[in-house]
């Protein structure tokens, strides 16, 4: 299997089977939405193939009515909403990681495992309301799909959960659509479930199965994989990354454009991004994008004067409650290469020679 159709050919394949690929990092840096066409895949067994016309969604466990819901049923009769928001895969920036430690069976991501979308759908909680869910219990959303993967032992469908609490916010979605189009098959079409804020293996695609249930889900995907320190991973990092100019281009002298994104935890906001070209001695704070959207990146960019010869760039982000990022990977080494948002680095050539 090649690149999907539907896919830009200069992805950067991790695996074709399942299809694990990233854009590159200059493509990320030319817009604030990605393109379907660009957005990142990850997954971890084959593409489910049924399209509107047969999917249905059963909602259960602690509800007092549980629900059966067909696409049309979905669509109609829940109000529709749009969240802007970035889906980034815990295992973002690993190759840094691996680069410390070898990594054997994971995929090197780079900086790139991560896109932002308009995401059209219903709310997970005006569903959850419409089955009777008790707002106030101490209580998991568990999602199921249809994609089996031969990564547990013996293969079981991808499976995730995330707290009541959540489930229930504005920003989670049962998404239908993806930039204004119906959400394409490699992205989880026909609905797929987008959590804003939280690891993308929480926005689980294809989704079938909705259980309300007093623990988490005993997935493999909640169980076993995706932990850290014995934790399931939930909430994104504080992180930030250089897009453009790639790792190891030569460059020519003079002004220097640099850009790239930042990303702030659930409950914060990214206060400041900034840019060190003399190992961390100095820094500069970039422009930031305007904050648009809660739960999208914030892009930024800076201009620096590039002399002949090696060039460093350091960047780093700093949230609205003054945390900031680690200097180094090395602390952040684990055996899932997850959760890296140690300072962004580039190193560069300046010069025609």
């Amino acid at each position: 299997m090649g690149i999907p159709d539907g896919k830009r050919d200069d992805l950067i394949v991790h695996d074709t089977a399942p299809f694990n690929a990233e854009p590159p990092a200059r493509v990320l840096a030319e817009s604030m939405l990605t393109p379907a066409d660009a957005f990142y895949c990850r997954n971890h067994g084959p593409i489910p193939d049924f399209g509107a016309e047969r999917w249905q969604l059963s909602v259960g466990g602690a509800v007092a009515e549980p629900l059966i819901l067909d696409h049309a049923a979905l669509s109609t009769r829940f109000r529709a909403h749009e969240v802007v928001a970035t889906l980034a895969c815990a295992g973002n920036r690993r190759a840094e990681l691996a680069a410390v430690r070898p990594l054997p069976g994971k995929e090197p991501w780079q900086q790139g495992a991560l896109s932002t979308a308009v995401w059209r759908g219903a709310r997970l909680a005006d569903v959850l309301r419409a089955a009777d869910v008790d707002p106030g219990a101490d209580l998991h959303v568990a999602f199921t799909a249809p994609d089996v993967s031969t990564i547990p032992d013996p293969p079981e469908p991808f499976g995730a959960s995330i707290p009541l609490a959540k489930a229930l916010s504005e920003e989670v979605l049962l998404a239908w659509e993806m930039n204004g189009a119906p959400l394409p098959r490699l992205h989880g079409g026909p609905v797929r479930v987008v959590v804003p804020g939280y690891i993308g293996a929480r926005s689980v695609k294809w989704v079938t199965g909705i259980v309300v249930q007093p623990f988490e889900s005993h997935n493999h995907f909640q169980r076993v994989d995706y932990r850290l320190d014995g934790s399931a991973l939930t909430a994104l990092a504080l992180n930030c990354a250089i897009l453009d100019p790639d790792d190891g281009v030569r460059i020519d002298g003079g002004p220097v454009r640099l850009a790239g994104y930042a990303i702030a935890e659930d409950a914060r906001r990214i206060d400041r991004v900034e840019v060190s070209t003399d190992g961390g001695a100095g820094w500069q704070t970039a422009r930031l994008a305007p904050a648009e959207h809660r739960w999208a990146w914030r892009r930024w960019s800076l201009s620096v004067d590039a002399e002949a010869g090696p060039l460093s760039v350091l960047a780093r982000a700093w949230d609205d409650g003054g945390a900031t990022q680690p200097e180094s990977p090395v602390p952040l080494w684990n055996p899932g290469g997850y959760a890296n948002n140690a300072w962004a680095r580039r190193e560069l050539m300046v010069g025609s020679g």
